[in-house]
């Protein structure tokens, strides 16, 4: 989901707000809105390394360093399961050895490979051997503890019979998160009487069904949350990302994104046809001497001023350094972000959330 409106300025710390009311007729000055080192130094979250220097903070993750003896079996092992692999493909070449794998029956077409040559001996030979522990089916909702379906294997984990029995197991590795997915409580009760009133089609897209009432409802109540004028609502979060930033930018634009972005903010960058660099992750002066670049030089080759100049970052983790920029220039326009702001630019603040 995506809003957007002229915003107050927030300097945000996780849940706690600090709000300097801002205003478009008002003087842009200190008086308003302080110098954003000073208001920020204040507020901010602790760096890395000062949370590993006072007692009881975050202490720097420490891994145990693989013996030598056993990176050697390692390697020697994987070397091994290579050698019978190859061997066991020319058996299977040969006609000797039963073929138990997917046969493309396109490939004699001339039509690209869907697997690689290795990827696919990968598959063959070495995932298969430890392929039951994988992709294990359930039969319960996804809560706390799940109800693992039982299955053996009789030729090696090629394939898999049920027996009927199930396991009873903590789940430790569920996606659901936000407790969605459960079988009774609020939110069953609610998707059932959603389903009953509207039908299972609503989560399609508006050019299939239109904007309905309830679209409108949702939308103005994310509004209200957020203090902001209106608010639109996507069904699906990697398509809100890549699909709207080419909105947002185009040839003759420059994208500023972090390093660790999503996959789905990447993908939205290249459809967008504009230029795009990366800065170091969470490194706020590789940022401003990216922007400076940018601002300095301009275009490649023409060396005209960038039309507009868009950030892209996650909240996930935007509090974890302080956003010590001096001045930002005026031809950065807009921001792809949530709750950022700097002191010498008024923007449309977006924020996108599950």
């Amino acid at each position: 989901m995506m809003a957007s409106s002229p915003q107050p300025v927030h300097v945000t710390n996780v849940h706690r707000h600090l709000t300097s009311e801002f205003h478009p007729n008002e003087k842009m000055g200190d008086t308003v809105l302080p110098p954003i080192d000073e208001n920020l130094k204040q507020y901010r979250f602790k760096t890395e390394t000062e949370h590993n220097s006072d007692d009881g903070g975050l202490q720097d993750e420490e891994f145990e360093e693989t013996p030598l003896y056993a990176a050697i079996l390692t390697y020697l092992s994987y070397a091994i399961l290579c050698l019978f692999g190859w061997l066991r493909d020319f058996l299977r070449q040969s006609n000797i050895e039963k073929k138990r794998g997917a046969v493309d029956p396109n490939a004699a077409l001339g039509f690209v490979p869907l697997y690689q040559s290795y990827e696919s001996f990968y598959t063959r030979n070495m995932y298969t051997r430890v392929r039951d522990i994988f992709n294990r089916p359930i039969a319960s909702v996804p809560g706390a503890q799940v109800e693992v379906v039982e299955r053996v294997s009789d030729d090696y984990n090629w394939t898999h019979r049920f027996t009927g029995k199930t396991i009873n197991a903590i789940n430790l590795g569920s996606y659901n998160y936000l407790g969605f997915a459960e079988k009774s409580g609020p939110c069953a009760t609610d998707a059932i009487n959603s389903i009953k009133k509207f039908g299972i089609s609503n989560c399609n897209t508006r050019t299939e069904i239109g904007t309905q009432r309830y679209h409108v409802e949702l939308e103005q109540l994310l509004a209200d949350f957020l203090h902001v004028e209106s608010s639109i609502a996507f069904g699906m979060g990697f398509a809100t990302n890549s699909l709207n930033l080419p909105v947002l930018a185009s040839k003759g634009d420059l994208i500023l994104s972090d390093e660790m972005n999503h996959a789905s903010l990447i993908l939205g960058i290249r459809l967008s046809g504009a230029s795009y660099r990366t800065f170091a992750h969470n490194d706020m002066k590789n940022l401003e001497e990216k922007l400076r670049e940018a601002i300095v030089h301009g275009q490649p080759r023409t060396n005209r001023p960038w039309k507009k100049i868009i950030l892209v970052i996650e909240g996930i983790y935007r509090h974890d350094e302080v956003f010590d920029y001096k001045v930002w220039n005026d031809n950065i326009h807009k921001c792809f972000t949530s709750n950022f702001r700097s002191n010498h630019i008024y923007q449309y603040n977006i924020e996108y959330g599950s």
